[in-house]
């Protein structure tokens, strides 16, 4: 047991653990503040918390190199910390967001299903043309289909894909290495 708890006190996972806990209860809160003004709060509306988690991996970046890297900041130190920090927020706020539709309200998960079957519908055409009709029915009749467990799966993915840039960009901004190892010091 000393041994899993050794693990997990480093301070990169540990800082890493503490923001995406952080994140996902942000997320969250922000589902909640949509479902509160009546909105669908899943779906197009909610890509908006992307915002939450840049702000969050930036600050957990800039945490760990000002309290633990006494100022510097390693670029793969950088990209794990961001990477964990995204993927625990996403994986804790699509728990939360599950647990609301399934047993809180599953009138909010109905109602993005009709949102995103009429999406469909305004762009058959278009659809129909590129894909063929048999497969737009296939697809159409998926979206009938899901169930509130994919959520999870759905908030991890889309939030991995979107974080990519996002991280890459803070990674390489905070990053700051000590280059005097580097440097030829003949006296």
């Amino acid at each position: 047991m000393n041994s899993i708890i050794a693990y997990f006190n480093k301070p990169i996972l540990k800082y890493s653990l503490l923001f995406g806990l952080v994140l996902g209860i942000l997320v969250f809160a922000f589902f909640l503040g949509l479902y509160a003004m009546d909105i669908v709060p899943l779906g197009n509306n909610k890509v908006l918390d992307i915002g939450i988690h840049i702000i969050l991996i930036a600050g957990a970046c800039w945490y760990y190199r000002k309290k633990v890297g006494n100022g510097f900041l390693h670029l793969w130190e950088a990209l794990t910390i961001g990477y964990v920090v995204n993927t625990i927020g996403a994986l804790i706020a699509g728990w939360l967001i599950y647990f609301f539709v399934t047993y809180i309200d599953p009138s909010v998960f109905a109602g993005y299903i009709a949102q995103m079957k009429d999406l469909m519908m305004q762009g058959k055409a278009e659809l129909v043309k590129n894909i063929g009709e048999a497969e737009f029915q296939k697809m159409y009749n998926g979206v009938g289909e899901m169930k509130t467990s994919e959520i999870i799966t759905d908030e991890v993915g889309k939030k991995t894909v979107m974080a990519i840039i996002p991280i890459l960009v803070i990674s390489l901004i905070l990053r700051k290495q000590d280059y005097s190892i580097l440097q030829n010091n003949k006296s």
